[in-house]
């Protein structure tokens, strides 16, 4: 939801009018360590609380919880786009001072549409049977010694295989510039020792 909102440049609740009940995590991309929210009609959030209680949920000291919550929501639009920035320019094309994304790799290996890119949500298409995207994504989560000896870094990078020929990157708070450089610069290396 905050992603969409800040991609979108509106307020949340211009995105959930129409909902009968929003749910609302404040882990990863908004930073904090676990919580959430749920919104609805009275009777409905009397209904889950009952249930959660019902369920054994419940935790003490979650004034701190909320407190990381609250920052989190206090600089979400900031650190949001930051990280729709970062996935942008995974993705995108090269242009003068910044690094060149993984389109210009004009490999035959993956590729990404670029007009499908609007949050931190990279979608990267694989092109022929080797590697699967399974494959793929365990070359760039292991580190081998032709890497380090190649390009004297050992980087590695946790994707995720969306479907038979798509693995899916996601950018959060924790994901720096640098992460995003590094992991460009890891897909590029994979891609091409697949290729020879």
């Amino acid at each position: 939801l905050m992603n969409a909102a800040v991609a979108q440049d509106v307020e949340p609740a211009q995105i959930t009018q129409h909902c009968d009940s929003v749910s609302l995590c404040f882990s990863k991309g908004l930073g904090a360590p676990a919580g959430a929210v749920l919104a609805g009609r009275r009777e409905f959030v009397t209904e889950a609380w009952r249930v959660r209680k019902l369920l054994g949920g419940g935790m003490r000291q979650a004034g701190v919880l909320a407190a990381a919550a609250c920052l989190g929501l206090e600089h979400a639009e900031a650190t949001l786009r930051r990280d729709h920035d970062n996935a942008r320019r995974f993705a995108e094309a090269y242009r003068p001072c910044l690094p060149p994304g993984i389109q210009e790799l004009n490999s035959p290996l993956c590729s990404v549409n670029l007009a499908a890119v609007e949050t931190n949500i990279v979608m990267v298409s694989i092109r022929g049977g080797w590697p699967s995207p399974t494959e793929l994504c365990e070359h760039l989560q292991a580190v081998s010694e032709e890497e380090l000896a190649e390009t004297g870094q050992a980087v590695s990078v946790l994707l995720f295989p969306w479907s038979a020929h798509t693995v899916r990157a996601v950018w959060h708070r924790d994901v720096s510039a640098r992460d995003t450089e590094l992991a460009k610069n890891k897909l590029e290396f994979v891609a091409r020792k697949c290729q020879e």
